[in-house]
């Protein structure tokens, strides 16, 4: 590869792994306008595994802000991401991407209290995110994330 072709690379994996953390942080701040402007116009999610729908983008960002109130306080840590570039036939970065990430999300569920709120997790899911992206004229973007939780623990 050329010192170009490096470059490039890790511009594209630099991008890749903002849209996730973007998507994290879109989802714990409640910033749906943020979390649609992550994907594609055709961009689907998919919280089936965890009891949730599968959709375009927009209509699951609006499920999840009508769940999402069940739990004020929330903390998405994706980790361990394994970042995948497509490249083109001459051994370029192509234009789409996949990340497999494991996924620690620790919430508070709402009570219904008047008074102050405890602050520490009560309910923590966690599982592996699988997203899929393409490269467009406005930056990278999601065309698909798929949650697949693997287990969660809930307290009184």
């Amino acid at each position: 590869m050329t010192q170009r072709v490096d470059l490039a690379t890790v511009m594209d994996r630099l991008a890749v792994d903002e849209v996730v953390s973007g998507y994290a942080a879109a989802v714990d701040d409640g910033d749906w306008a943020a979390y649609r402007a992550l994907f594609t116009s055709s961009g689907r999610a998919d919280y089936t595994s965890a009891g949730g729908v599968e959709g375009p983008a927009g209509e699951v960002a609006d499920w999840l802000e009508r769940t999402m109130t069940l739990f004020p306080v929330r903390q998405h840590l994706i980790v361990n991401r394994l970042i995948r570039l497509d490249e083109d036939p001459g051994g370029a970065p192509g234009d789409t991407a996949r990340v497999r990430a494991d996924f620690l999300n620790p919430m508070l569920l709402a009570d219904g209290r008047s008074d102050a709120a405890p602050t520490a997790p009560n309910f923590v899911a966690a599982g592996r995110y699988a997203f899929a992206l393409a490269r467009t004229p406005d930056g990278w973007r999601l065309t698909r994330v798929t949650v697949q939780e693997k287990w969660r623990h809930m307290t009184a």
